[in-house]
């Protein structure tokens, strides 16, 4: 199947998309949906970890009849839970039922699979899966795989390939965004993906590093090295004690760094310090603390490292770091807050002062 052509990959939004981020809770997935619009956000993706959340295409269902205008993704889906059909069929559905409004998020897959018993997706494994998710979006016939045997049963007739005949011809192709982080994965996002969110921390450097990867891996591929929407998972939380700031968001930011080094060796550019701390929260990883605050691996991270890896402070600061990134040409922040375990009140304090403080000083 043929990569996404120019068309389809290019996005010119009249202005940059906020996103929250946030799990699928029974019970209280649409009401949540309708707080992330009436508060501002552009968008609301959910997290697919079926051990940790609740279904996040539920969830996404549910808050799309709960809401008018939010845009709604997985934040993230991998490879390997589904099959590439029923991944393009459930966003599909989706975006049918929100009148256009969903996105594919993916990755490599993280939480998900190790409660599963497996690490992340090869980028192979990925690419393969990438490709035929987006041929089923596309509304095309699929390759059934090499080792379908369908032709055992002897049937008098069968499909020849796969394809979601259901699919809406109405309704625009459902955008695909990447989470991506090392370079193989930015390259195979910025090849195939209508969008590619980097998962790399706030620093223009690294955040310029992976823009120019991704532009580098379309001209080599003969696409438009412009022919896609950079964005950026961000660990940022408001406070005007930075320390406080830091300590409320540490879960996060510790999974977030743990990106950066998933198989130990650290990617993008980073100091000496960085690296070796990036290795150290490696090799301290608790996935039974995942996200959370107080882990082993989130005492790791040192004041200065969260100082540019996220953006934890007053206000002013936030939006001045925020408005750097968007200068580099991010289109789309999606938003990390408090971390699992944080105190409740300074989360819910955070949060507010983020959607009365930060979010129109950008829009202004």
């Amino acid at each position: 199947m043929p990569a996404a052509t120019a068309r389809e990959m290019r996005c010119n939004p009249a202005m940059f998309e906020v996103w929250a981020t946030g799990a699928g809770i029974p019970g209280l997935a649409a009401r949540h949906a309708a707080a992330v619009e009436q508060a501002g956000y552009d968008g609301l993706a959910l997290v697919d970890s079926q051990n940790l959340a609740g279904d996040c295409y539920v969830g996404l269902a549910l808050a799309a009849k709960a809401t008018t205008r939010l845009r709604l993704a997985t934040g993230v889906t991998n490879p390997v839970t589904r099959h590439p059909a029923a991944t393009a069929a459930a966003i599909a559905a989706v975006h049918a039922e929100s009148g256009g409004r969903a996105v594919l998020g993916i990755g490599r897959g993280d939480s998900a699979l190790a409660h599963l018993g497996y690490a992340p997706a090869a980028p192979a494994v990925f690419e393969h899966a990438l490709t035929r998710i987006q041929g089923y979006l596309r509304g095309e016939d699929v390759p059934f795989e090499a080792d379908a045997n369908l032709d055992s049963l002897g049937l008098a007739d069968a499909p020849r390939a796969s394809r979601l005949n259901w699919l809406s011809r109405e309704l625009p192709k459902v955008p695909v965004d990447v989470a991506a982080t090392g370079p193989r994965m930015i390259a195979i996002a910025a090849r195939l993906a209508e969008r590619v969110s980097f998962a790399v921390g706030a620093d223009p450097a690294r955040l310029r590093w992976a823009i120019d990867t991704a532009r580098a891996a379309r001209r080599a591929a003969g696409l438009d090295p412009a022919g896609f929407s950079p964005g950026a998972w961000l660990n940022v939380v408001v406070h005007d004690d930075a320390e406080q700031a830091r300590r409320l968001g540490e879960g996060g930011l510790a999974l977030f760094a743990r990106f950066s080094a998933m198989h130990g060796t650290p990617v993008g550019p980073a100091s000496d310090a960085d690296q070796a701390l990036l290795r150290r929260v490696h090799d301290a990883y608790d996935m039974n603390r995942h996200a959370r605050t107080g882990s082993q691996q989130a005492a790791l991270l040192s004041a200065d490292f969260a100082r540019r890896f996220a953006v934890y402070g007053p206000p002013g600061l936030v939006i001045d770091r925020l408005r750097e990134l968007l200068a580099l040409g991010i289109e789309r922040f999606l938003i990390v807050g408090a971390s699992i375990g944080a105190d409740r009140e300074l989360a819910r304090t955070a949060e507010a002062r983020f959607v009365r403080e930060v979010l129109p000083a950008l829009r202004g």
